[in-house]
């Protein structure tokens, strides 16, 4: 198990199958024990496949179990996109260089 405590929020880009549903997808991850909330947008689509994001945010997250509730639904984690530990949650904020 890959329990680190602190982790507020993750980010994950995701591929899964059309079924089940994204809305299916939100509500189970949503209630695992560790979990606060869950967001999910749908930003490609195929004829077999979904590409979303899904936002998880909660405290002393277990990536693993998390992980594994994606994969025993048919999805797969193409990336973390964003990690957010700590004793609160720190925005991103733009720079000069980021315009």
């Amino acid at each position: 198990m890959f329990f680190v405590a602190g982790i507020r929020r993750l980010v994950l880009d995701v591929l899964k199958p059309h079924e089940p549903s994204n809305l299916l997808l939100a509500k189970i991850l949503s209630e695992l024990e560790f979990v606060d909330g869950v967001n999910l947008s749908l930003y490609e689509i195929d004829q077999n496949t979904e590409n979303v994001k899904i936002t998880i945010v909660g405290d002393e997250m277990d990536f693993e179990e998390i992980k594994r509730t994606i994969e025993s639904l048919g999805g797969v984690i193409h990336s973390v996109d964003e990690v957010v530990a700590g004793k609160r949650i720190v925005e991103n904020v733009l720079t000069e260089q980021d315009r």
